[in-house]
């Protein structure tokens, strides 16, 4: 992923974050608390928010030719988010709780990341 794309996705991943954050306290209230998932949607919106300023992060300091491990941590970051994020607001939304077995999948995405992240901090 490139400086660009890094800025790009994190900018639509932010504001993605902050519009389902306002869906889920305002129109899905009402079915959130009633299935009991308020707090699984909760933390889907705020692990999209943490990981979208992290990819705004890794766009700043991408240089073209630069580093390959911040780009490699722009896309880690992207796949976490939609594959944590987004199997726990199909499971708040759906109820099919068998998308609960892909979540730690995307934290693993996180969590490399944030490994290649430091990485690409430490070559520069």
């Amino acid at each position: 992923m490139n400086k660009h794309t890094s800025l790009l996705w994190g900018a639509i991943m932010g504001g993605l974050a902050v519009a389902l954050g306002a869906f889920g306290a305002h129109a899905f209230k009402p079915f959130l608390m009633e299935s009991g998932r308020t707090d699984t949607f909760e933390l889907a919106v705020r692990y999209q928010f943490y990981h979208a300023l992290a990819l705004l992060a890794a766009g700043l300091v991408i240089v073209p030719g630069g580093s390959k491990w911040m780009n490699y941590s722009s896309a880690s970051f992207l796949l976490g988010i939609l594959v944590f994020s987004g199997s726990l607001y199909a499971l708040c939304l759906t109820g099919f709780t068998g998308l609960g077995a892909i979540t730690p999948i995307g934290g693993m995405f996180f969590i490399a990341g944030w490994i290649l992240f430091a990485l690409g901090v430490a070559k520069k």
